[in-house]
């Protein structure tokens, strides 16, 4: 499988894919605080990653628009053309801006950042699902998993520590050269076959109709489109509740910063195994039985963090439950963007593969903020029990739509 040459492309995307993620994220905000911005100040931009939930919106244009003067590159990799060199200038800006002086300026080109990674995501993600037959879609994910983990370890930890010497306006010039590896990939990338874009409609109001209209219709007069929706916004949504509290429960445990700063390579690791062996299952035994052994998985391993809260600061326990969570976060991961993927028609398939993506995204944002208000009013043993309890509706759900509406792969 891995003398496929698409398998190394979409690891190189996912590279380039990762690349800009903490630029507008940890990495950021972590500049910010060393140049003395106002928490507050800090606060207001978790608000720059709506980008990546909101990305549906203009998923559109993305999809049906031919990419102007970069057409002959092909649908997708010309519209790659066009945004790759957008994020490099952005980074480029970001990394001469100034937070100390023009904080409002640095978040500005953080947010620009967020937003062409976002369209990137897009792109891409179409590529991939027309480009991958179903049955490789899952390794496809797990290629791009093991390129974006990567880089978001060279943009995370390697950038933190390189600023130490050579200062942070010199170290974010470096990512934004290093983004530049993203269009030499789409130059040398093949294109997918896929049909032309129409382009005889005449008139706003039916490119909007191409555009926006049709694909939602499509989608939501299938049968079983809503109870499908329902199980994709809850799927992640235990999984989003107990991630969203472990910094301020390690420490109410006791960890210290090197202990917590430890847990980066186990939970690397986990992930990409994780994700590699999802991505073999899916392969192996189809999407919709990997779907329903990786989802109990994903469930079981946040009992862990039970038993976390009754360990009282024990290291060992802290590691064995981020590898755990983190290897059945993977498994599921590779199962679920597939079981996504095949959900999406080859028509439409950047818009619906973009609105399918922000649905859990909005759910973990919206319920998954009470949180810190319920972990402090039941305490951390209990909240815990709680996240596990929280994934069971969307266990339930996936039960019955594999027995009413499986993927195609498993009825074939």
């Amino acid at each position: 499988m891995l003398k496929d040459r698409r398998l190394w492309f979409m690891a190189a995307y996912g590279f380039a894919a990762g690349l800009p993620l903490p630029l507008s994220g940890f990495t950021f905000r972590l500049w910010l605080s060393e140049g003395g911005v106002s928490l507050a100040m800090i606060g207001l931009t978790a608000n720059i990653g709506l980008a990546y939930s909101l990305k549906f919106l203009w998923a559109p244009a993305l999809d049906r628009m031919p990419p102007g003067l970069f057409r002959r590159l092909g649908r997708r990799r010309g519209w790659l053309a066009i945004i790759q060199p957008a994020l490099v200038v952005s980074a480029m800006l970001l990394a001469l801006s100034d937070p100390i002086n023009a904080p409002a300026w640095s978040i500005a080109a953080a947010a620009l950042v967020a937003f062409c990674s976002a369209s990137q995501d897009i792109v891409v993600d179409a590529w991939r699902i027309e480009l991958f037959p179903q049955r490789l879609q899952g390794s496809a994910l797990a290629a791009y998993v093991w390129g974006y983990r990567v880089a978001l370890l060279i943009t995370t930890s390697g950038v933190i520590k390189v600023a130490g010497n050579f200062g942070w306006h010199a170290t974010l010039l470096g990512v934004a050269a290093l983004l530049a590896i993203g269009l030499v990939v789409t130059l040398l990338a093949p294109e997918p076959e896929v049909a032309a874009v129409r382009s005889a409609i005449a008139g706003f109001a039916a490119r909007l109709r191409e555009a926006v209209i049709d694909p939602l219709w499509e989608f939501l007069t299938r049968p079983g489109a809503i109870p499908i929706l329902a199980f994709v916004a809850l799927f992640k949504l235990g999984e989003a509740m107990a991630g969203i509290m472990t910094a301020p429960f390690y420490r109410s445990l006791g960890f210290d910063r090197d202990a917590i700063a430890a847990i980066g390579p186990f939970s690397l690791f986990a992930t990409l195994a994780g994700i590699t062996l999802g991505g073999w299952l899916v392969a192996r035994i189809g999407v919709g039985r990997a779907l329903l052994v990786t989802g109990w998985a994903q469930t079981a391993a946040m009992a862990m963090y039970v038993a976390l809260a009754y360990s009282a600061g024990a290291h060992a326990v802290l590691y064995g439950t981020v590898t755990t969570e983190a290897f059945a976060q993977g498994v599921a991961d590779a199962a679920f963007l597939t079981y996504l993927s095949g959900l999406c028609s080859r028509q439409f398939t950047a818009t619906q593969y973009a609105l399918l993506s922000s649905v859990p995204a909005f759910a973990s944002h919206t319920l998954g903020g009470v949180s810190g208000v319920v972990a402090g009013a039941v305490g951390w043993v209990n909240f815990y029990v709680l996240c596990l309890f929280a994934a069971l509706p969307a266990m339930a759900l996936m039960l019955y739509l594999l027995r009413r509406y499986p993927p195609a792969e498993a009825v074939a």
